[in-house]
């Protein structure tokens, strides 16, 4: 007896673009389908305000086929089709990506005085759109927004082969990189300086005072400034921080500390940080020291005053932290949740409330992803530049927090300034380069006193072993060889002396020459791979004199 033959559930439900293949291959959208009965698309509650979408503008305005699958595209997104996106995500799609893209596409059909149909959507016509954002007065990362957010709607229609998609060659549907470098024209959040941070925190401290008053009810305002606090403490995104849940506090293996465990959307995975608990001795939070406020004590404060409205939040908002009773002529009495633009309306008023300026004596910007960075930035000072704890601390990777989070500090402007002007001094003057000294590994900024030096007067610093781990080392492409050569020796000592103590004493240099002074000069571009290679290469067949065993028999003296 043959197997039964099992037939696959089609959900009928799921929005689908009624359309024909005719006998030349072109997609034909049903006249019948166009306009669809309901043009505005509904979005579930997200941290947008954002409620609904109308496509209604853009129908009898010569491009119907395209803004209809655009629609039921936006539709199926929302109906989990095509892989799981937020529903912020999808608004974005909307009100960034599809609301130039479709106006660009009744200008062109204006101009072509045709319709435009799903089989115009090519390489040409996205190069059109392309030039069309570029002439926007704006700037080229919100140009690469537009982009960016137009761009997952149409590579899910062809994928459908609801359009022609030409992946490949020169004829791609999408160029490989419309806007290369665009990472460099972002500017990007600055940090607070210490003193915006210490006043801005003396301000939340008065702030969310009466929140530990009996019988205060939860405000938005008030729930703002708590959560700020939180942000600032924690350095914590803010759509996990918005949409934090009644069981945030998790038990830590250490009596005084607790985890606060938040939902990441993006990654779908847990954040988690550790923060003190409340004592019996109030103590001064090490990230924070100019805030004398226990992160612990606050959430479950705000917890106790919002918990007898969460039987009354809609299903979507229950569980939520930040829950307070609208006062909306539309709303009132609904119990609704602290949401992005309410967030950003109670910081403006705490700004404005209580005077707070920048440097420039302008009022003071606060966006939870200034305090991200500052936490990021604190956090590296009191570890005394410990990437790697800076990096945990903030849930990146020891190179995203480096590049996006990192600003540098005052003592490295001022380095940074005093080197810039003995730089202009030197080549006022023709002794560029006079700064450093060569030696047989590369340069030295300071052979007498230097960090390993003997620091006797006329004794030249010969330490060569702990060139690689002295600030005053410096490489240059043209000391490459005598870096590779020294690097080469290293590693043949190995079949001279015992593996023990080789290990104990030498073993690390060759990897800080790979892992630190190689890999960091190729990553900022000091280095160029085929130079690194060749000298590479040189040296293992010729090392530099100073570095062979014919020169130096044994490399103690240097130790």
């Amino acid at each position: 007896m043959g197997k039964r033959k099992v037939f696959t559930k089609t959900d009928i439900s799921v929005p689908q673009v009624e359309h024909d293949i005719d006998t030349e291959g072109n997609v034909v959208i049903w006249p019948e389908a166009i306009p669809p009965a309901h043009t505005v698309v509904s979005f579930e509650r997200s941290p947008t305000s954002q409620r609904k979408f109308d496509f209604a503008r853009w129908y009898g305005s010569g491009v119907d086929p395209i803004t209809y699958a655009c629609q039921r595209q936006i539709e199926r997104f929302l109906a989990g089709q095509e892989g799981t996106l937020s529903v912020a995500t999808v608004v974005s799609y909307c009100n960034c990506g599809l609301v130039s893209f479709l106006d660009f596409c009744v200008l062109q059909s204006m101009a072509s005085e045709r319709e435009l149909t799903l089989n115009d959507v090519n390489r040409s016509l996205i190069d059109g759109y392309l030039r069309h954002i570029s002439g926007l007065v704006v700037a080229t990362t919100s140009q690469k927004n537009y982009y960016s957010k137009t761009k997952p709607v149409l590579v899910a229609l062809g994928r459908r082969g609801i359009f022609p998609l030409v992946t490949s060659g020169d004829d791609a549907t999408f160029p490989r990189n419309p806007f290369p470098n665009s990472n460099r024209k972002s500017k990007g959040e600055t940090p607070l300086s210490k003193r915006e941070r210490q006043e801005f925190a003396t301000a939340l401290r008065q702030a969310i005072k009466p929140i530990f008053i009996n019988d205060t009810p939860p405000t938005s305002d008030l729930l703002a400034y708590s959560l700020l606090v939180v942000a600032l403490h924690t350095g914590r995104n803010a759509t996990p921080l918005l949409e934090m849940g009644r069981n945030c506090l998790r038990p830590h293996p250490k009596d005084d500390t607790v985890f606060l465990v938040l939902w990441k959307r993006r990654g779908y995975n847990t954040s988690k940080v550790a923060v003190r608990a409340e004592s019996k001795t109030e103590r001064v939070l090490e990230a924070m020291p100019s805030v004398r406020v226990n992160v612990e004590r606050l959430i479950r404060r705000v917890m106790a005053v919002t918990e007898p409205l969460d039987s009354e939040a809609p299903d979507d908002l229950k569980g939520r932290v930040w829950l307070y009773r609208s006062r909306s002529k539309n709303s009132t009495s609904l119990v609704t949740s602290l949401t992005q633009r309410m967030l950003e309306a109670g910081t403006a008023r705490l700004v404005a409330e209580y005077g707070l300026k920048d440097s420039d004596g302008n009022p003071l910007r606060i966006n939870i992803a200034r305090l991200r960075k500052t936490f990021a930035n604190r956090i590296f000072e009191l570890t005394d530049g410990d990437l790697a704890i800076t990096a945990a601390a903030l849930g990146n990777t020891p190179r995203v927090a480096d590049q996006n989070y990192l600003a540098p500090s005052e003592n490295d402007r001022r380095n940074w300034r005093f080197m810039g002007e003995l730089l202009v001094e030197e080549l006022l003057t023709a002794t560029i380069g006079a700064t450093y000294k060569e030696n047989p590994l590369g340069r030295c900024a300071d052979p007498v006193n230097g960090q390993f030096a003997p620091k006797r007067e006329g004794a030249t610093c010969m330490n060569f072993m702990n060139c690689v781990r002295c600030k005053h080392y410096a490489v240059t492409a043209e000391d490459l060889y005598k870096l590779f050569s020294f690097y080469f020796r290293m590693l043949s000592e190995r079949s001279r002396m015992d593996k023990r103590r080789w290990a104990r004493e030498f073993a690390h240099i060759p990897r800080l020459i790979d892992d630190y002074i190689i890999a960091e000069g190729l990553r900022r571009g000091s280095f160029k791979f085929a130079a690194v290679e060749a000298a590479k290469k040189h040296a293992r067949t010729q090392p530099h004199p100073f570095w062979s065993t014919d020169l130096i028999a044994s490399l103690e003296v240097f130790s």
